[in-house]
C-alpha cells in the first residue's frame, strides 16, 4: 500500500508540456475554449504558436522627445476622438492621446469604421513617424497596440503581437504566452546536437524559444527566427532525403538500356527533331532507366516545350524491354489527347496502346484491364480511373504521370505500387520556382525543358480596356475568316448569384447570336459526360467547328495547331499560371498566336498579375512573378501533396537558409542512413512524427 503521506508525483518534462490550456495559469474553462479555436489545446501548442509580428518599442518615447520623420512608439491614454466628414464619402478620425502633460494627435484618413475601436480613458501605444503641426505633435495612420489596464508597454522591447480570435483580447494572450515561456522553456528538449548547433550558428532551443516570443532586440529576434526556420526547413529536407534514400535502396527497377539500336528506332518514330533541352532530357532519363534502382525524376517545361516527347522516349524504351509503361493525366481530355499523339506516332508501329477513363462501358472496361493483365497491352494511357479501377500489369516497368501537382501523394503511390517498382517519370508544366520544387520535390531529381520546338511562332498576349472590346473581335473574326480556329474561355460552368461572371452556356448563347454569329461554336467544360467531351474535341479538331467555346477543361494537353486566337473572359478569377497554360493551347503549330484578356481586377495583386501577363510569355519568369505576388501559401496545390504547411519559414526570403537545410540534410542522410546515430535520436522521431505519413517514410520508421 501506498504511503498516503508520500509527496505528488513532479511530472516529466513530456507531461508539463502537455498540460490542458484549461489549466495554465490566467486562462480557465472560458478562454481554454477561446484558445481551442485557434488551435491551443496544450501548453505545448502555445509555446510553439509564435507572434505573427511585433509592436517596435525600441525607440519607446516621452511626447516631449519626439523628433520628426523617425519610426518611434509613444504610450498614452485616449482623451478624446472626433470623426468627421471632409467631403463625399471622406472622412477624418482624430483620437488625442494624452502622456503626462503632453498631448499627440493619431489620424487617420477614411476609415470610419475605426471609430468605435477607441474609447476616452484606453491606455494604447502608437506607433509610426510623427510631425509637427502648428506646435502639435501628429501621427498619420500610427499602427496602434492597445494596452490592458494593468498593463505597461516594455521599454526598449519588440512587444509580441499573437493570432486571436473573437473574445481574446491581445494583452491576455501575451499574459498567458508569457506564463508559459517562462514556466515550460526547460521542459523542451534539444533536438540538435551540441556541435552541430556550434557548427551551423545556431541558438539553442530555449534560448530561441524565450527570444521568439519575447526578445531582448532586433537582433537576438533574428537569431530565434532563423534557429526555426533552419530547424523547420532543415526536417522537411531530412525527411525528402530519407524518402529519397528509401526509395532508392529498398526498390530494385529492371534496368532499362538505351542501346544505340534502340535508340535509332525509336527516334525514327518522331517526325521532327528534337530541341537540345529534349535531348539533355532524354540523356538524363536514359542514364536512370539504365540503373536496377528506380528512377525519380520530375520533368518540368513551359507549355509546348515538348515533354510528350521525352516521355515518350521513355515509355517506348521500357517497351523495347518488354516491360509495360502507364502514363495518368489529370483530365479526360488531356488523356484522349495523349492517347490520339500516341496513336498517330504509333501507327507505323507495334506498340499496343490502351485508353482507359471513366466514360468506358463496363464490357470495355473489363477487356482492358484484361489485356493489361495478361501483357497484351504495352502502353496504358487512362486518368485517375487507372487508380481505381485497381489495374493490374503483367510487367509494369514505368509511370509516367502527366501535371504531377493536380494528384494527390496517396494517388501517385498507389500506381506506383501498382508494379514490382517501376522507374517513375513525373511531368509539368507549371514551372515551378527554384525553392517551391526544393520543398515539394525535394526526393526527385529534375530535368528542365526552357526552350520551345523550332518553328512555334510569335504568341501576342493583349488586356484590352473594355471600349477595345469591339475592335478585338474584329480582328477575331477577321483571322476565323482567314481560316484559323480559336477558343473563348468562361470563368464558370453555371450562372451564380455569387459571383459576377459570365457563365460558360451564357457566354456561348451570347456569341451565337453576336459577336461570332456568322461562325460555327462548339461548347466543352467538365460537366458534359465523356462521350460528349469527345465529340466537341474532334469536331474542332476536324474543322467541323470553328471556335470552342470553353471553360478552363481545356487548360492543359489540348493541342490544335490550326486554333491560333483566344478570347478570356473574367480574366480576374484566374490564377497567372493558369491564364499561362491557356494561352499556350494557341501557340502550337505555324501561325502567330492572339490571346486577349479581358478583366476587371478589384486589387493591385490582380491588376499586377495581368500586367506580368502581358509583358512575358516565359513560364518561369512568370512562376517566379506569380510567387512573389502571390507569397508562399497554396500556390502550386501544395495540400495536394499531403505535406504539413510550413510554420515559420518563407520560401521566398529564406531561400539561402532552405539551400543550407537541404545540404546538411544530404550529408546526414549519407552518413547515417535512417538517423540510426543517438544523438539524433530526438530529432529521428520529430521528422517521422511530422513527414512519416505524408511521405509514406513508414517502410524505415
Amino acid at each position: 500500500m501506498s504511503d498516503s503521506t508520500s509527496p505528488p508525483r513532479a511530472k516529466s518534462p513530456a507531461e508539463r508540456l502537455a498540460t490542458p490550456v484549461q489549466f495554465l495559469t490566467g486562462v480557465g474553462p472560458q478562454r481554454a475554449e477561446l484558445l481551442g479555436r485557434l488551435g491551443l489545446q496544450t501548453a505545448c501548442d502555445v509555446l510553439f504558436q509564435f507572434p505573427r509580428d511585433y509592436q517596435d518599442l525600441t525607440d519607446l518615447r516621452a511626447i516631449r522627445d519626439l523628433e520628426e520623420d523617425r519610426l518611434q512608439s509613444v504610450e498614452g491614454q485616449v482623451v478624446d476622438v472626433d470623426l468627421r466628414e471632409t467631403g463625399p464619402g471622406r472622412s477624418l478620425l482624430g483620437v488625442l492621446v494624452r502622456e503626462e502633460n503632453h498631448y499627440l494627435r493619431a489620424i487617420w484618413f477614411n476609415q470610419p469604421f475605426l471609430r468605435t475601436r477607441f474609447k476616452a480613458g484606453q491606455r494604447l501605444v502608437l506607433s509610426g513617424k510623427p510631425r509637427l503641426n502648428q506646435m502639435r505633435w501628429e501621427i498619420v495612420h500610427p499602427d496602434v497596440q492597445w494596452l490592458e489596464p494593468e498593463e505597461t508597454a516594455p521599454p526598449g522591447k519588440l512587444l509580441p503581437v499573437y493570432p486571436l480570435t473573437e473574445g481574446l483580447a491581445q494583452g491576455a494572450m501575451r499574459r498567458i504566452s508569457q506564463g508559459v515561456v517562462e514556466s515550460l522553456c526547460d521542459a523542451v528538449e534539444e533536438a540538435l546536437p551540441a556541435d552541430f548547433l556550434a557548427a551551423h550558428r545556431l541558438s539553442p532551443i530555449q534560448t530561441a524559444l524565450r527570444q521568439i516570443h519575447f526578445p531582448d532586440s532586433h537582433e537576438s529576434l533574428a537569431a530565434a527566427r532563423r534557429r526555426f526556420v533552419y530547424q523547420e526547413l532543415f526536417v522537411l529536407q531530412l525527411a525528402l532525403a530519407l524518402k529519397r534514400q528509401q526509395s532508392r535502396q529498398d526498390a530494385h527497377a529492371p534496368p532499362l538500356v538505351s542501346t544505340a539500336k534502340i535508340d535509332a528506332r525509336i527516334r525514327r518514330l518522331f517526325p521532327f527533331t528534337l530541341t537540345g533541352g529534349q535531348e539533355t532530357a532524354i540523356r538524363e532519363v536514359a542514364a536512370d532507366l539504365a540503373r536496377p534502382i528506380p528512377m525519380h525524376r520530375l520533368l518540368q517545361g513551359d507549355v509546348g516545350s515538348g515533354k510528350t516527347a521525352v516521355a515518350l522516349y521513355a515509355m517506348l524504351l521500357a517497351v523495347a524491354h518488354g516491360r509495360q509503361a502507364v502514363l495518368m493525366a489529370p483530365t479526360e481530355v488531356l488523356a484522349v489527347q495523349h492517347a490520339q499523339t500516341l496513336g498517330r506516332l504509333l501507327e507505323q508501329g507495334r506498340v499496343r496502346t490502351g485508353l482507359l477513363t471513366g466514360g468506358l462501358s463496363a464490357g470495355d472496361r473489363q477487356r482492358l484491364l484484361a489485356q493489361t493483365a495478361a501483357g497484351e497491352l504495352d502502353i496504358l494511357i487512362g486518368t485517375q480511373a487507372i487508380v481505381l479501377a485497381g489495374v493490374e500489369f503483367a510487367k509494369l516497368g514505368l509511370v509516367v504521370i502527366d501535371e504531377q501537382h493536380k494528384f494527390g501523394v496517396r494517388q501517385r503511390a498507389m500506381l506506383k505500387q501498382a508494379g514490382a517498382d517501376p522507374h517513375y517519370l513525373v511531368m509539368t508544366a507549371t514551372p515551378i520556382p527554384r525553392t517551391v520544387a526544393l520543398t515539394l520535390y525535394g526526393d526527385l531529381d529534375v530535368s528542365t525543358l526552357r526552350e520551345a520546338p523550332p518553328g512555334r511562332q510569335t504568341l501576342h498576349s493583349y488586356a484590352p480596356a473594355p471600349e477595345q472590346r469591339a475592335s478585338w473581335w474584329e480582328f477575331y473574326r477577321k483571322k476565323l475568316r482567314e481560316g484559323r480556329q480559336g477558343y473563348v474561355i468562361a470563368p464558370l460552368v453555371e450562372d451564380s448569384e455569387q459571383a459576377d461572371a459570365t457563365s460558360v452556356a451564357t457566354l456561348f448563347e451570347q456569341l451565337a447570336n453576336g459577336e461570332l454569329e456568322e461562325f460555327r461554336l462548339g461548347l466543352i467544360h467538365g460537366r458534359l459526360s465523356s462521350a460528349e467531351k469527345a465529340e466537341a474535341m474532334d469536331r474542332f479538331r476536324d474543322g467541323e467547328t470553328q471556335v470552342l467555346v470553353a471553360t478552363s477543361v481545356i487548360e492543359v494537353g489540348v493541342d490544335i495547331p490550326n486554333a491560333t486566337l483566344m478570347t478570356i473572359e473574367g480574366g480576374e478569377r484566374f490564377g497567372l499560371a493558369q491564364l499561362h497554360q491557356l494561352r499556350g493551347r494557341v501557340s502550337r503549330g505555324n501561325f502567330s498566336g492572339y490571346c486577349a484578356v479581358f478583366a476587371a481586377p478589384e486589387t493591385p495583386a490582380a491588376a499586377a498579375r495581368l500586367k506580368a501577363f502581358v509583358e512575358s510569355t516565359d513560364g518561369f519568369v512568370l512562376a517566379e512573378a506569380d510567387f512573389s505576388l502571390r507569397g508562399p501559401g497554396d500556390l502550386f496545390g501544395t495540400k495536394q501533396h499531403g505535406l504539413p504547411p510550413l510554420r515559420i519559414a518563407n520560401l521566398q526570403t529564406d531561400q539561402e537558409v532552405l539551400d543550407e537545410a537541404r545540404r546538411d540534410a544530404q550529408q546526414i542522410v549519407v552518413a547515417d542512413p535512417g538517423l540510426q546515430q543517438p544523438d539524433l535520436a530526438r530529432l529521428r522521431r520529430i521528422v517521422f512524427a511530422r513527414y512519416g505519413q505524408a511521405l509514406d517514410l513508414g517502410a524505415i520508421g
